[in-house]
């Protein structure tokens, strides 16, 4: 009887789909234990920051430091799966792409696609489960590997991992970070059993999915007269993007400012740093100092679902 040789790590020959920092984070980890992708496809450089300065992506970025390939498809059309479909690959691998992916493209590679998802699927499903669990208190957490199929994060599930977070709530940048590179983690201990194909997928419990939702700018709104747990949980759910913000007043005229940093102190929410609408950040004692009361919010337009991206 002839005993199977493992799989060993060079024999492994996947493209690697990523564009934000949590994909550098899977990347990161992938690459750390010896998985090298032949291939990286990421999003075009793009216009960032207040200078608009055109740069790569974080997966870009990285990939460059490390010598690996890569593709920068606006989208993923015909000719990109064609392209894809010129060299042989076991798997593909996505981890915070943002483009949608083509059901042609799913069967390209001959174990598929997998995608690392920052939840504990089937619940959190959708474009931001990251700052959804800060932002509805949800303390379980974790991340999962799963086989895309043809509906948004629906496909059958190879491993799941808990995480913990020591300190609740996070910011959203530790918790992308701590997510990140767990899952990256958990994608290198099951990736030469699931080449070789030696663990299988299982279907997801669809009746138990929960769903996010893209949050935009003026979902950031705090009423700084509402509960400070709901508060405190919102600003550090919309750290980096989409931010928070109230309104305040001084001199008779109505002020926005984004509230930069808080904390609590015997249940009550202490604003440490703002940013004033179209000043430099400044701690808020000094900026209540200057005459600034907080105001209350104006009434919400109603909340519209923005698409999927």
């Amino acid at each position: 009887m002839m005993t199977k040789k493992p799989m060993r790590k060079s024999d492994i020959r996947f493209t690697f789909f990523g564009t934000g920092d949590i994909g550098r984070f899977v990347l990161e980890e992938l690459h750390r234990a010896g998985f090298i992708p032949a291939l990286v496809v990421t999003a075009p450089d793009a216009a960032q920051g207040r200078g608009l300065a055109v740069l790569p992506s974080p997966v870009a970025e990285l990939a460059r430091e490390r010598g690996i390939p890569e593709l920068r498809p606006a989208r993923i059309g015909d000719e990109v799966v064609a392209e894809l479909q010129k060299t042989a690959r076991d798997v593909f691998i996505v981890a915070d792409y943002g483009l949608m992916l083509p059901e042609a493209l799913l069967r390209v590679p001959a174990r598929g696609v997998l995608n690392m998802h920052p939840s504990l699927l089937p619940r959190l499903r959708g474009p931001s489960p990251i700052r959804s669990a800060i932002l509805n208190d949800e303390r379980t957490t974790g991340v999962s590997v799963m086989q895309i199929d043809e509906e948004m994060d629906h496909g059958p599930l190879i491993a799941q991992k808990k995480v913990e977070v020591r300190e609740w709530p996070p910011r959203a940048s530790e918790l992308d970070e701590l997510l990140g590179r767990a899952g990256g983690v958990l994608l290198a201990q099951i990736l030469p059993q699931w080449v070789a194909g030696d663990i299988e997928a299982r279907p997801q419990n669809h009746d138990l999915a929960t769903y996010t939702e893209k949050f935009k700018k003026n979902d950031g709104l705090l009423d700084l007269a509402g509960d400070p747990y709901r508060n405190m949980l919102k600003i550090r759910a919309f750290a980096g993007w989409p931010g928070t913000y109230a309104f305040f007043e001084r001199g008779g005229k109505r002020i926005r400012a984004l509230i930069l940093d808080a904390h609590l102190e015997n249940k009550t929410l202490v604003i440490d740093c703002v940013k004033p609408e179209g000043k430099r950040e400044t701690k808020y004692e000094e900026f209540l100092r200057s005459g600034a009361k907080p105001a209350s919010p104006p009434t919400p337009l109603p909340r519209q679902t923005a698409s999927d991206a």
